[in-house]
């Protein structure tokens, strides 16, 4: 029938472009290549509609009726490696392999079957409704899902389940015997449609993920400092500014600290700037050592730190300070030069900006310089003159 042909062009086609989407994005973020399992799915799964319109044409049908449920289920179980890929959980080949040999072993028993009955399309169909109601388990494991993550899982349940119910169907309105006669029949445009209809949610839900997570990925590195791993300058205004406004809004105080690390030219100049970099690297791991759970942490740029204590009162902001002091004048490494650090704190006043407490920080900072290095100094407080300047 014409309408089954339709269905099954439009199939291939839609697959075709799935997989040429994944592999854009995989291509165009060079970081992570993981969209290209999703690409490779959606190629093996376009073998089946492709075949099928072979069968259509009567080219051996019995060789690309088989083909046809070899390259759907090497698709599907393709989908869960790739999705295990994309969670970082796996994935485990040997299980995939298992249950695809098993899919293929069980599609060669029933080869002989009539196709109109159904324990054959039970057997048929089973692979299927298995390998996609793995999908939605792998996601459901995800950590930090979220609203697109459940929808998905919850849309390869909806998948499994027209896999499970197909046999049904088919048997009550008439499939016929051979792969040919499938083709042929109404039965065949209506399963078509729906199992393209579904998996095209499916691939939207999946690319709309894969798109969400290399935007996260991209800006996540537009914010970070390569070389610490800490935020940058840009990194850390941004995630600050919603912190600060949260704790003006419930009265809570605030503190910013600015950490130096005390003649680090004179480390670059003797050891080299490769050594200079491991002990910024160092220090970094350090403050995050420190530095208490919910403290925001940045690198300005050169040697110079910045820390944004929620919560904290100026007492508790000099606190930390010092922790941070007395952790970088004794924990040295044979690996590395010995390091101190000056510091600058600043309570961050009700009516003062963010900027002016970091100068006050930094003039602090000076402060602790000037008066020999190795030395936590404490801003005073901002005076109605210097907050409405």
């Amino acid at each position: 029938m014409l309408g089954a042909s339709y269905a099954l062009i439009v199939n291939i086609m839609i697959a075709a472009l799935f997989a040429a989407s994944f592999a854009f994005v995989a291509l165009a973020n060079p970081a992570d290549r993981r969209a290209l399992w999703f690409a490779a799915s959606y190629m093996l799964g376009m073998s089946a509609p492709l075949c099928l319109f072979v069968v259509h044409l009567g080219v051996w049908p019995d060789f690309f009726g088989a083909l046809n449920y070899v390259g759907f289920c090497a698709g599907l179980f393709l989908m869960t490696a790739s999705l295990a890929r994309f969670y970082d959980r796996g994935p485990r080949w040997s299980a995939v392999a298992g249950l695809y040999c098993a899919a293929l072993l069980s599609g060669a028993a029933i080869g002989e079957w009539p196709q109109d009955r159904l324990a054959f399309n039970l057997v048929y169909q089973t692979p299927y409704a298995l390998a996609t109601a793995c999908c939605g388990w792998i996601i459901l494991l995800a950590s930090g899902r979220g609203a697109l993550e459940i929808a998905l899982a919850g849309l390869y349940g909806v998948i499994a389940a027209h896999f499970i119910a197909k046999p049904f169907f088919a048997t009550a309105y008439g499939v016929g015997r051979t792969s040919s006669e499938y083709v042929a029949s109404s039965y065949a445009i209506i399963s078509q449609s729906v199992t393209g209809v579904l998996l095209i949610a499916a691939g939207l839900l999946t690319l709309l993920l894969v798109a969400q997570r290399a935007i996260s990925e991209a800006r996540r590195a537009a914010e970070t400092d390569q070389l610490t791993g800490l935020l940058n300058r840009r990194g850390f205004d941004l995630a600050c500014a919603p912190l600060l406004a949260r704790a003006r809004a419930e009265g809570d105080p605030a503190t910013v600290a600015l950490v130096d690390l005390d003649y680090f030219k004179r480390v670059n100049d003797r050891f080299g700037h490769a050594v200079g970099d491991e002990v910024l690297r160092y220090f970094a791991a350090l403050l995050r050592l420190t530095t208490p759970e919910g403290a925001l942490v940045g690198r300005l740029g050169g040697e110079e730190f910045v820390v944004f204590l929620d919560g904290a009162p100026r007492a508790q902001g000099r606190r930390v300070a010092e922790m941070i002091r007395q952790a970088a004048a004794l924990h040295v490494t044979p690996r590395l030069p010995p390091i101190t650090v000056s510091i600058g704190v600043a309570e961050i006043a009700e009516d003062e900006t963010f900027l002016q407490a970091m100068r006050r920080a930094d003039e602090a900072l000076y402060r602790a310089k000037t008066l020999g290095r190795d030395r936590v100094c404490v801003a005073r407080r901002a005076s109605l003159k210097e907050i409405h300047s």
